[in-house]
């Protein structure tokens, strides 16, 4: 395919399903990403396309009671390719939609590598194009050379913030006759199973101290002085940041044990450390919520000390990635078009999104508004009582800018109900959104 209607620049989760929706609509993209060229970024460690790179947790699954759940739906309901994918990926997860990361990644690079109205082109772009309708989607790892040409059209510094990786463990190095396995309050979920998806490693309370004191002690990497005043995002938090808020903090995030019983006691224990399965083999599992700017040695020896992993061996250790993102509702216009530059549009984490699902949904915004605008069409914004609308609206919306940060999905994004019961307002803000959303897309024009 020698000629495109639009370019986008970037593979992951976005830029794939920003690629896939323009194709749908009979678009001719080409898609370029970096990897494959010889380069890599500090945190993939593949040249597919939509690499599952911290978690491979697409979170909760419920529509009903969850605003990710429900942005799930709402993409399924647009024909997205990153739902349609995980679909024959995933792995059992509790009421999660978790998936096995290379079977998710190869089953995207095939599709789009098969669609006739894209062409994939493993080249690194330097510098932000000046005339042809393009979609920036390079994530929160965009190379330097782009960002700097970022912040250039952007007339602004880029903000950013840290993001950090959870270790995976061989399965077979895992002490089964101290671990059981159990989903909290025995929950199924969407990837099957028998509500005994999770691998749960039991504390007593000196365990819990003594681990939580080692966090605290433990080795971290050292920042370069230009990174040294960069922030975390609340969402992706390193276990050992977590720990030093608080030494029961730990109990009541990701180790926390209730729903949990430990059938040999009967009982919950002090704390748990929970692992999910990384892969659909199950040899691999990750530690649930164990992000870590750790050095390798001291994750080693201080996660050997958990019971059942006291011979642990690790697929991959955790580690630490800084994120670039714009002040979107400042730059972008409501269709997520530069200000300054209108032939350009961001999608992803770029933008200020946060999440495997935010950032695909994102894309996938990105991409029906482009194709729209190419066939002559207008496409209204989703509304924003919508999942899908309220995240739009949190990343081009009038927020204090000074201030902006990285957002996962949330019912807090949404119009608010407060003449609706606090137990029952979880599902009026769903069976809104529902109604709301099929309206919106009755009057979406579809392609022929």
């Amino acid at each position: 395919m020698s000629n495109h209607q639009i370019h986008v620049i970037g593979g992951g989760l976005a830029g794939s399903e920003a690629a896939w929706q323009l194709a749908q609509a009979g678009i001719k993209v080409r898609l370029s990403e970096m990897r494959g060229t010889g380069e890599m970024t500090p945190a993939h460690q593949t040249d597919g396309l939509a690499e599952l790179v911290c978690s491979n947790s697409f979170r909760s699954d419920d529509a009903d009671k969850n605003a990710v759940g429900l942005l799930h739906q709402e993409m399924r309901r647009l024909g997205s390719l990153i739902m349609d994918r995980a679909e024959p990926a995933k792995v059992p997860a509790g009421s999660a939609l978790a998936v096995d990361r290379h079977v998710f990644s190869e089953g995207v690079t095939r599709a789009l590598a098969e669609h006739p109205n894209v062409e994939i082109v493993r080249e690194r772009i330097d510098t932000l194009p000046t005339q042809g309708m393009t979609i920036v989607a390079t994530g929160p790892l965009t190379a330097a050379a782009l960002a700097s040409s970022i912040g250039e059209a952007a007339g602004m510094e880029h903000l950013a913030f840290f993001d950090a990786i959870a270790p995976v463990i061989h399965f077979d190095s895992i002490d089964m006759e101290e671990c059981w396995m159990a989903n909290r309050w025995d929950k199924i979920g969407p990837g099957g199973g028998e509500g005994k998806d999770y691998i749960n490693c039991p504390m007593n309370k000196e365990q819990y101290q003594a681990f939580v004191q080692g966090l605290l002690d433990g080795e971290k990497t050292e920042f370069k002085e230009w990174e040294s005043s960069t922030p975390y995002f609340e969402g992706c938090m390193p276990i050992e940041v977590m720990a030093s808020r608080g030494p029961e903090t730990l109990r009541h995030g990701p180790m926390k044990p209730m729903g949990l019983d430990n059938p040999k006691t009967g009982r919950w224990p002090y704390a748990v450390v929970q692992l999910r399965q990384d892969n659909a083999s199950g040899t691999l599992w990750n530690m649930v919520g164990f992000q870590t700017k750790l050095k390798h040695g001291a994750q080693v020896e201080l996660f050997r000390t958990i019971p059942g992993l006291e011979k642990a061996e690790f697929a991959r250790l955790g580690g630490l990635h800084r994120n670039t993102f714009i002040q979107s509702p400042k730059l972008l216009d409501p269709t997520l078009r530069l200000k300054s530059a209108p032939h350009i549009r961001f999608a992803g984490q770029m933008t200020g999104c946060e999440g495997y699902v935010e950032s695909a949904a994102i894309g996938l915004i990105a991409g029906r508004f482009a194709a729209a605008e190419i066939l002559g069409q207008e496409l209204a914004p989703p509304p924003a009582d919508t999942a899908l609308g309220a995240l739009l609206g949190h990343v081009t919306g009038n927020v204090e800018t000074a201030d902006y940060q990285p957002m996962n999905v949330n019912f807090g994004l949404f119009p608010t109900l407060d003449d609706v019961k606090k137990k029952q307002r979880k599902e009026a803000y769903t069976a809104r959104a529902r109604a709301s959303f099929g309206r919106w897309l009755g009057e979406v024009v579809e392609p022929a």
